[in-house]
């Protein structure tokens, strides 16, 4: 037998909406702490560095003059600041340019980093890795095809080699985003490991 005041709650129960367990998204929306953003950082100076070195590389075995095309790609990046004069008019390994084409890359390794922290780091290590190289040759459409509508010299570097390159970044930067943010005490699940 139930009581009046039983009887009185469960009526109301039946009236209020149930609440749901709200559960983490897959993709976070948000990075939430500084040391996010450290991780992203570092994890963009890591695969920038580790990307020209392959590239360097590259060139080396594929004989390609090696400090003429990086020069040449310091220029082509230093434009999108200096200006299209830098493309034929300075000198091949002036500081300034050199120094502007470095900051452009690693800027853009830590931009690319800190968007892949929101859901690189939640992959297991397989599917980052693939996701990463997914990754790579995403920047390298948008850099060498979509922006080349702004800045059409890139298209000079358009090529396998480059395309590589990217998917080598995808790959580092997903890796080092998942490694520096379980090391830097961002917790994962174990089905998250």
């Amino acid at each position: 037998m139930t009581t009046c005041a039983e009887r009185e709650c469960s009526s109301r129960m039946r009236h209020m909406p149930i609440r749901r367990k709200i559960t983490k998204p897959w993709i976070p929306t948000t990075i939430k702490t500084e040391s996010h953003l450290i991780v992203a950082g570092l994890a963009g100076v890591v695969a920038g560095g580790l990307a020209t070195a392959v590239q360097m590389l590259i060139w080396w075995l594929s004989a390609t003059p090696v400090l003429e095309t990086l020069l040449r790609d310091a220029r082509l990046t230093a434009a999108i600041v200096l200006g299209r004069a830098v493309l034929t008019s300075v000198p091949a390994g002036r500081w300034d340019v050199l120094l502007i084409a470095t900051f452009i890359h690693f800027a853009l390794s830590v931009v690319y980093a800190a968007i892949a922290m929101l859901f690189v780091r939640r992959l297991s290590a397989m599917f980052a890795i693939l996701i990463g190289a997914v990754y790579g040759l995403a920047i390298y459409g948008v850099n060498l095809h979509g922006l080349t509508a702004i800045f059409p010299w890139f298209s000079v570097s358009r090529g396998w080699v480059t395309m590589l390159v990217h998917v080598v970044f995808g790959i580092t930067l997903a890796g080092a985003c998942r490694f520096l943010s379980s090391a830097g005490g961002s917790r994962r699940s174990p089905s998250e490991n």
